[in-house]
């Protein structure tokens, strides 16, 4: 859908919000329930035994015991090997292994693979992502997001923004964080998909969509599945399907440049695929799955190959035990 009937600041202006906006949570509760509304909360987790217990206690008791805002939580894990599922448990998470879900599509690893398989375990019409990683944890990471869905029935996804500080070792630098955003997505959003770029934060991993959504797109398995959630989204319902909320701030680990390169390149890899199937680029054939860095070792360099195939899952719609569970006609 290349045109949408909102310019960009219009979008901004109507579509933009803090999270003190949706601060009364009864009153929240009450539109959800009035609208008939489960909401899920899914957090993705790898070897998260450090925060996602603290994650776990403050959703669990802020919105759900206190707010009955959520109605589960749960943990899909991709192999853990510390003790971040039995952490979850015990605190009052469902904790589910992301390979035992539908195990008859096989295993892949990825953190996309995660939140595909979460659209099939959870039960809510509003499913809302947060990473595990979060170190200043707050209910705002939750309510923010589902707030523009309960309130506004033509709303369909919204995204998360926020100031990024990042932590290294025991200090707090202030960094406007995003790098591989600034560097990578919005350029080329700005090249091929200008209305895009009125999302702040387009890699952000906190966001809440309706299962509706997120049943009928594909899904990346690894770097590339925000970035192919935004341009098929927006393909499919245009940019007033879109939302997003500040949520003020968000500490979390520093990466490392040769990890964002990794990043990058998983991201430019689905995001070709998806400009060349709307007629946007045309792709080279047979391009390079690898990608090649340097490290120094005492006057030495050597080359680092890595390959990153961005795999990806089908909708969720066309698979067989999908449909059968949410009793959806052959």
């Amino acid at each position: 859908m290349e045109g949408t009937l909102m310019s960009i600041k219009q979008w901004l202006e109507q579509n933009t919000y803090h999270h003190d906006d949706f601060w009364d949570l009864k009153k929240m509760i009450k539109e959800k329930e009035k609208k008939n509304l489960k909401v899920s909360l899914c957090i993705p987790t790898l070897n998260e035994e450090k925060t996602i217990g603290k994650e776990v206690v403050l959703f669990k008791s802020e919105l759900m015991n206190r707010y009955p805002l959520l109605d589960e939580i749960a943990v899909i894990d991709s192999g853990s090997t510390d003790k971040t599922l039995e952490v979850a448990a015990n605190f009052g998470a469902d904790t589910y292994l992301s390979t035992e879900i539908i195990p008859r599509l096989g295993i892949k690893k990825g953190k996309g693979e995660n939140l595909w398989k979460a659209i099939y375990q959870l039960e809510g019409d509003v499913i809302v992502y947060v990473d595990a990683d979060i170190k200043n944890i707050h209910p705002r990471f939750v309510y923010g997001l589902v707030g523009p869905l309960i309130y506004r029935d033509e709303v369909q996804y919204v995204k998360a923004f926020y100031d990024r500080p990042l932590a290294v070792s025991e200090n707090i630098r202030v960094s406007g964080g995003g790098r591989v955003t600034e560097i990578l997505t919005r350029p080329i959003f700005s090249l091929f998909y200008p209305e895009l770029t009125a999302i702040i934060q387009p890699l952000s991993g906190e966001y809440a969509v309706r299962r509706e959504v997120l049943e009928q797109i594909p899904f990346p398995i690894g770097y590339g599945v925000e970035t192919s959630h935004l341009i098929d989204v927006y393909n499919k319902y245009g940019l007033e399907a879109f939302a997003q909320t500040d949520l003020d701030k968000r500490v979390h680990r520093n990466q490392p440049t040769t990890s964002l390169g990794k990043m990058a390149f998983g991201i430019l890899q689905t995001f070709l695929h998806r400009a060349e199937e709307h007629g946007k680029v045309k792709v080279l054939e047979n391009m390079s799955t690898v990608l090649k860095q340097f490290q120094a070792r005492a006057e030495k360099y050597e080359i680092l190959e890595n390959e990153i195939i961005e795999d990806e899952r089908p909708p969720m719609i066309t698979i067989p035990e999908y449909r059968e569970k949410f009793n959806i006609d052959q």
